[in-house]
């Protein structure tokens, strides 16, 4: 071995402890995670969630459990001290949530931690603070029966971990879903929810029904079927969502093996397969499924967050599931509900061929003439022209693909209701409207939030929209941003929002689902990105652009075209994607062998 290398030695216990943290704690809300599915352990029927500035300065927790004595609330602060198991054999046959014994030995390794606990059988309780895994005071104390837990200064010991946490906001966002979903998995437990003095949740003793109705909204109940399926080895039960009742993203659906928080990408791809051709395109099923399954039949000793699990025979339990799905919707009599437009593509079953002379087929719903109405040329000129970022080169690049745009000498054809079709003087260009709209929309809107000179429609009709506890502090914290864009927005109590002017780009038909199409993918837009206006300026571009399958006549794709050539960086959608493909005779040519 190299001389340059220290010997081989034994970590100081406070050093190894600090390393086994981080694979159980590694933010807020993992800490919320740990202590809930303790109190769970301990046959709680009521607990309380209070945090501060998103868990990084409080997490508080307390609990009606059954308390701890005061042997083993000093020996619980011990790494693998744990009343779950006592022979490896027995996990095989876990009926609790924890086993390891490392989460509050964890947790008291990076925060400042005190505890107050008292079993029935015992007159007063004890009190018990630790300081960076050391036991500052332990003392007799006067409590209620159950548990009472502060975390405090989480990663006070460990700055390198703790300058990678993320906004409060975001870390609250964390914790409420892990206290959603395990409110989800136990309906009849009263929840209470604070966040900064502000009460977020207070859930009471419920069926599961209600308690989606609680966490999701009203409505949820009159969009969800029913599914329960068992066999002599497995069983589902719980609620999927009909096929209308779709989200654009994957934050509403959830799974539970034996009420355990549990991922799996398998299972995702099971039930999203149940649904076979029944969704849209980039559209996500709700569900909430509870499965049962014999612990010897499954390892949930895969990760320290005990979230990912093995089965012994994972595709049986994939067809499982597939099958239940199927079934509850095959009996749900949800075919008549499907948009016409999902039964596109059946059209030539009866020798109906179209037309020789069409490029594409007509859409069922035909876009408004009028989404275009605000982006008449001349206006575009003047945008352009106050902001100065017209040059006659970056024009004349911006040309390249596009040369005979400013004549239209040549007609503008749409394909498939998805692609423009523009012949040039030497080729052919084909263009992405989706892409070229949004392009057009980024543009625009991010003058607008340069000028704070938002362009917003009132509506006739406001709209009420019911968001999440976590949704709603998002919305207030972003609303500037949102009234940057054109939203007009006020709260009516803490998650009843009223919507009461959109943006004036918004197309006709489309007012009630904008506003959650794009704080849907905000939501997924800022998990990868600190520039939360920007991220919010994507979205809407990208929500509110013209789709695949809407029709556009001659004029409406001239406008977009022209419209098009004024924006700086022409060629690319803001995400990056291409909005123009160019052959040229001389490759159409070479395909056709034309080349001598």
């Amino acid at each position: 071995m190299s001389g340059n290398l220290t010997s081989i030695k034994i970590l100081p216990e406070n050093v190894a402890s600090k390393i086994a943290a981080g694979e159980v704690v590694n933010r807020p809300a993992s800490v919320v995670k740990e202590l809930l599915e303790n109190s769970l352990d301990a046959n709680a029927t009521f607990i309380q969630i209070i945090i501060k500035n998103g868990g990084k300065s409080l997490i508080q927790i307390v609990d009606d459990g059954i308390g701890m004595s005061e042997d083993d609330a000093t020996l619980a602060f011990q790494r693998h001290a744990t009343s779950k198991i006592s022979a490896f054999e027995d996990l095989e046959s876990l009926n609790s949530f924890g086993f390891r014994g490392e989460a509050l030995a964890s947790v008291a390794a990076v925060a400042q931690v005190e505890m107050r606990t008292r079993t029935k059988e015992n007159d007063v309780g004890i009190l018990i603070k630790i300081d960076g895994n050391t036991i500052v005071e332990k003392n007799k104390t006067a409590c209620e029966i159950g548990t009472w837990l502060a975390v405090r200064n989480l990663f006070f010991n460990t700055p390198a971990r703790k300058k990678f946490l993320k906004s409060d906001s975001t870390e609250f966002r964390h914790i409420f879903n892990i206290i959603q979903k395990i409110a989800l998995a136990f309906p009849l437990i009263k929840f209470t929810f604070v966040s900064d003095d502000e009460e977020i949740l207070n859930l009471p003793s419920q069926t599961l029904p209600e308690r989606l109705n609680s966490l999701f909204g009203e409505n949820v109940s009159q969009n969800i079927l029913p599914v329960a399926e068992r066999n002599e080895i497995i069983s589902v039960e719980g609620f999927i969502g009909k096929p209308t009742y779709f989200r654009k993203t994957q934050s509403e659906q959830f799974f539970f093996l034996n009420k355990r928080i549990i991922q799996s990408k398998n299972l995702n791809h099971a039930v999203f397969q149940g649904y076979e051709n029944m969704l849209e395109k980039g559209s996500f099923p709700f569900y909430a499924l509870f499965i049962s399954l014999d612990m010897k039949k499954v390892d949930v000793n895969v990760h320290p967050s005990k979230m990912e699990v093995k089965f012994d025979d994972d595709n049986a339990v994939y067809r499982f599931i597939l099958s239940a799905v199927r079934k509850t919707l095959s009996e749900g009599n949800v075919v008549s509900e499907l948009p016409i437009k999902n039964l596109e593509g059946f059209q030539n079953l009866r020798g109906l061929t179209p037309p020789p002379q069409q490029f594409h087929f007509q859409s069922q719903q035909k876009f408004p003439a009028e989404f275009l109405s605000s982006y008449k040329q001349e206006n575009i000129k003047n945008e352009i022209s106050s902001q100065n970022v017209e040059t006659e080169t970056s024009f004349t690049k911006n040309l390249e693909g596009f040369e005979n745009l400013r004549g239209l000498t040549f007609p503008l054809q749409q394909v498939h209701n998805q692609y423009i079709l523009c012949a040039s003087s030497d080729g052919i260009s084909i263009i992405d409207q989706h892409a070229a709209h949004e392009r057009v929309l980024y543009e625009k809107y991010f003058r607008l939030f340069e000028t704070n000179a938002p362009l917003s429609q009132q509506l006739l009709f406001p709209l009420t929209i019911e968001l999440t506890s976590a949704d709603a502090m998002l919305v207030n914290e972003q609303q500037i941003n949102f009234e940057k864009l054109g939203f007009q927005l006020k709260f009516f109590g803490k998650t009843t929002l009223i919507v009461e002017g959109i943006p004036a780009d918004v197309r006709v038909g489309k007012e009630s689902n904008i506003f959650r199409e794009v704080l849907d993918k905000f939501k997924e837009e800022i998990a990868i990105k600190i520039d939360a206006r920007e991220a919010l300026i994507k979205t809407f571009a990208c929500k509110a652009a013209i789709k695949k399958g809407d029709t556009l006549n001659g004029e409406e794709m001239r406008s977009l075209l022209e419209q098009l050539l004024q924006t700086q960086i022409p060629h690319v959608c803001p995400h990056g994607r291409p909005v123009t493909l160019k052959l040229t005779l001389t490759e159409l040519d070479r395909k056709f062998g034309r080349i001598s």
